[in-house]
């Protein structure tokens, strides 16, 4: 009967949490559609046009620790309404930011989106705490999946909003504003309980370093850090390759969303998937596809090739990151949460920084076309699937009772 009620609670947050993922989740295939394109317009230098992305994610990395902390003394629901929050007043600097051409501003509400970009990245987590262990990589991936909705409805709204008004894609920002206030109103009906802090005669937790060196923990950290950082450095240089190629901001959109639908559809069966064939398995075919997506991309620069290796890119980060997020979910306690969940997020935020920044850079820097940049963003994709593969590899081949 216990196990009912866990689950039933469990049920009702994975619901709200599906809804915010699918409409303020909305807000980040948006910005990654036409960050670095109103980047482009507003830098003095080509190479920093993916910059404005590069401080979201800069933004999240910085804000992972402080973020993990609050949730865990407050609770989720505070920790996600401030995200929101600052979800909000990104998109008001970066309205401002574009009217008045603004690059530093432009750059400052991008840092305030990372927060809200850290509230978001904690979804996954949220949706773990009161499932029970067999609920729980299915509750993970029904909440993933709300982002099926969100790779819809960001890019779509792209389209619609980035003209309406005289200072293009500044109606976009303040879609953005209004998205982060309906998602506040959906947190309040949020109800995790706060986890218990550990009395003082109890175990206080693995620190931080023990926590690292766990093999289960390390391996997730690394495959997750991989599998975020180079779905972003391959994302990130995609509409910029698109139009570069002589295509249309549409067509962009078009990629984008096709790509964003591949990361989140299979969320309905990646949980499954998980339970019946191994959490391991599962990340290593999602670091297999996403091998496979730089492949794709190497082989030319028509309409279909990025939507294939798109589409791949968004399939092997499912696999990667929702693998790593079930693996890591099940190899720390509820006490150790905040530091482990926090630190993270700090790291796979922080290679995720370091891609973007690389992005635009190859993309924009490396040769004299865009052809070149993009073949210079996939080829740089290798020794980090090398890595996760390896790390992968080595789990396996260790012994259960010391992989634990």
């Amino acid at each position: 009967m216990t196990q009912l009620i866990d689950d039933t609670r469990a049920k009702k947050t994975v619901f709200i949490l599906v809804l915010a993922q699918a409409i303020i989740g909305a807000q980040m295939p948006m910005i990654f559609t036409i960050g670095g394109l109103a980047g482009q317009s507003l830098a003095s230098n080509a190479c920093y046009a993916t910059l404005p992305i590069s401080l979201i994610v800069l933004g999240s990395m910085l804000a992972a620790n402080p973020m993990s902390s609050v949730m865990q003394r407050f609770g989720r629901r505070v920790g996600f309404l401030i995200g929101a929050l600052f979800g909000a007043l990104g998109g008001i600097v970066g309205a401002i930011g574009l009217y008045y051409a603004s690059f530093p501003v432009f750059l400052l509400a991008s840092l305030l989106t990372g927060v809200y970009m850290s509230a978001h990245g904690f979804y996954r987590f949220a949706a773990a705490d009161t499932a029970s262990e067999a609920f729980r990589p299915k509750a993970i991936s029904y909440v993933m999946a709300g982002g099926l909705a969100a790779a819809i409805i960001g890019p779509q709204l792209v389209k619609v909003t980035s003209d309406v008004m005289v200072v293009p894609f500044m109606g976009t920002y303040g879609a953005i504003l209004a998205m982060n206030v309906i998602g506040a109103i959906l947190f309040l009906f949020l109800d995790i309980p706060k986890p218990e802090a550990p009395k003082a005669d109890m175990p206080q937790g693995r620190s931080r370093l023990e926590l690292i060196k766990t093999p289960r923990i390390a391996v997730a950290v690394i495959v997750g850090t991989v599998s975020y950082a180079l779905m972003n450095l391959m994302m990130t240089s995609t509409p910029l390759a698109v139009v570069g190629c002589g295509f249309t901001q549409g067509n962009a959109a078009d990629v984008v969303t096709g790509h964003v639908l591949a990361m989140f559809a299979p969320s309905f069966f990646t949980g499954h998937l998980i339970a019946r064939f191994g959490v391991e398995r599962i990340m290593g075919l999602g670091v297999l596809i996403l091998a496979a997506a730089g492949a794709v991309a190497l082989q030319g620069v028509d309409l279909a090739n990025f939507f294939v290796a798109l589409v791949l890119l968004g399939i092997g980060w499912n696999f990667g990151f929702i693998g790593a997020t079930a693996m890591l979910a099940g190899a720390h306690e509820p006490h150790e949460r905040g530091r482990m969940q926090g630190m993270n997020d700090f790291i796979v935020f922080g290679g995720v920084t370091v891609a973007s920044l690389a992005s635009g850079g190859l993309m924009n820097c490396s040769g004299g076309t865009a052809v070149e940049g993009w073949n210079a963003v996939n080829i740089a994709m290798a020794p980090f699937l090398v890595l996760a593969g390896g790390a992968l590899i080595w789990l396996t081949l260790r012994p259960k009772a010391n992989a634990a």
